[in-house]
């Protein structure tokens, strides 16, 4: 075997041990009983492993034991759905060995582009980026040579692993729900232009619409939010719809919120399905039509990128999409 081509994966899978244990072994870290380090260390000269490098001028570095996870600020207060997200992979961490240091990022840090304690003072082995995050930012950090994924967004410019809910098909399957229902005239509320999710989110509505040749109108389509979390008042159209689509839960409720100020029934006069499933009912509300995302999935199948990275795997460039589904509740059913 060519031994440029030999990753620790290869010796893992010889030995019958994880890839977690294999680095821990290399490194000189605790984790693993002397006996396994010894047949590890052993099975790795024979076999001419020298570690791979996870960037170019970047030598792997010895390991921390430790995965990062930063997510902008904004994105992590009062915001369960990633909360929920970063309980996901502090517990996929756990079971691979792995601790998760969470580092928010600060609009001053972002704009400065100030890097983060655990990356200047190398506390960890990887990154997880969790959630959008300033792109000028995220090049500085991926100058620094760590390992990285991506997770709930993307960017097309990067050849970089990531992890998100299938927006486009999620999109699509809600505003096919509400047609189902009979209800041809329906809106989409959400920036479009603020995040990749919500794009991808709003694409998937246009595609029911046009697959169902049922004409866009721009007016029916509501800007919710100023830059990526600063929620604007919603203003609604004088034609009112049937029906809107939410790019989120928070943004579905603030809609019903506005409707019901406005005089409307929600889903009597109006229909309101959001995103994520996260959200809990509100007393006085409709429990909430809306798109359940497997949070366990793609917080575990994140981990498991970056570990097999930090190993010496080559990185994967691609978006690897988890799928969801719809969870159909009173907000758009028929009277």
């Amino acid at each position: 075997m060519d031994n440029k081509k030999i990753r620790m994966a290869d010796i893992a899978a010889r030995l019958g041990v994880s890839v977690v244990s294999v680095s821990k072994a290399l490194s000189g870290k605790d984790g693993v009983s002397e006996e396994t380090r010894a047949k590890i260390v052993e099975l790795a000269q024979e076999m001419g492993y020298t570690p791979l490098r996870t960037r170019e001028h970047h030598p792997v570095q010895a390991s921390s034991g430790n995965i990062g996870v930063l997510v902008a600020d904004q994105f992590f207060a009062d915001n369960t759905f990633y909360s929920n997200l970063y309980r996901r992979i502090v517990k996929r961490c756990g079971e691979c060995g792995y601790s998760a240091l969470l580092e928010l990022v600060t609009p001053e840090a972002e704009s400065r582009r100030s890097m983060p304690v655990m990356v200047q003072r190398r506390k960890v082995d990887g990154l997880i980026f969790l959630g959008e995050i300033d792109r000028a930012y995220l090049h500085s950090v991926n100058a620094c040579g760590l390992p990285y994924v991506l997770l709930d967004f993307y960017d097309e410019d990067l050849e970089v692993c990531s992890v998100t809910s299938d927006n486009i098909t999620g999109g699509y399957r809600l505003t096919r729900h509400l047609l189902d229902t009979g209800r041809d005239r329906i809106g989409f509320v959400g920036s479009a232009l603020s995040t990749s999710s919500i794009m991808d989110r709003y694409l998937g509505y246009c595609k029911a619409l046009c697959r169902a040749e049922i004409p866009l109108r721009e007016d029916w389509v509501i800007e919710d939010r100023q830059g990526r979390t600063t929620y604007i008042p919603l203003t609604l159209p004088e034609d009112m719809p049937q029906a809107f689509v939410c790019n989120c839960d928070e943004t579905a409720l603030l809609l019903i919120d506005a409707l019901t100020r406005a005089g409307y029934r929600v889903p009597e006069d109006i229909a309101v399905a959001g995103y994520d499933d996260y959200h809990q009912d509100r007393p006085g509300l409709p429990p909430l039509t809306t798109y359940r995302v497997n949070t366990g999935k793609m917080g575990r199948i994140a981990v498991d990128q970056l570990i097999s990275q930090i190993s010496g795997e080559e990185p994967v460039a691609e978006n690897i999409v988890v799928g969801g589904r719809v969870i159909q509740r009173r907000s758009t059913a028929l009277e």
